[in-house]
C-alpha cells in the first residue's frame, strides 16, 4: 500500500515556492533591534568625529571613518542578512568571500594600474599643454 503524503508535501511546497526545512534562520525582534541600535551607534560615532573636529589630522579621522564602517558592514551581513557559516550551507559565505576576492584584486590592480601610469607618463607644465594640438 503507497501513500500520497510524499507527493502532496513537494506539490505544497512547489506552490509556496521554498521548503520550512532551510537552516537559515529568520532574525528575532530583538536580533533586529541590536542590530538598528548598532547601526545607529555606528552611524552617530563618524558623523561626531567628523563635525566635532576630534583628531587634528583628517587621515587619523578618515581611517576612523572607514574602519567604523567596515564594522557597519559586519553589522549588517549579520543582524539583517542573516549571514553565517551555517546558513544555506556554507554558500552564502561562500559568495561573500568570493565577491570580496574579486573586489580585492580589481581593486589592487586598478591602483598598480594608476600607479605605474603616473610614475611613468612624462610630467607636463601648463606651458606645454597649451602647444599640444
Amino acid at each position: 500500500m503507497t501513500t500520497h503524503a510524499p507527493a502532496t508535501e513537494d506539490a505544497h511546497e512547489a506552490h509556496h515556492g521554498h521548503s520550512h526545512g532551510h537552516e537559515a534562520a529568520h532574525g528575532t525582534f530583538r536580533s533586529y533591534m541590536i542590530g538598528f541600535v548598532l547601526s545607529i551607534i555606528l552611524t552617530a560615532i563618524p558623523f561626531w568625529l567628523v563635525m566635532a573636529d576630534v583628531f587634528e589630522s583628517s587621515t587619523v579621522t578618515a581611517a576612523w571613518v572607514m574602519g567604523l564602517a567596515a564594522v557597519q558592514i559586519v553589522v549588517h551581513m549579520i543582524f539583517f542578512l542573516h549571514m553565517n557559516p551555517q546558513s544555506e550551507g556554507g554558500w552564502t559565505m561562500m559568495a561573500l568571500i568570493f565577491t570580496l576576492l574579486i573586489v580585492a584584486i580589481a581593486l589592487a590592480g586598478s591602483l598598480w594600474v594608476m600607479h605605474h601610469l603616473n610614475t611613468n607618463m612624462m610630467p607636463m607644465t601648463p606651458e606645454m599643454m597649451k602647444n599640444m594640438p
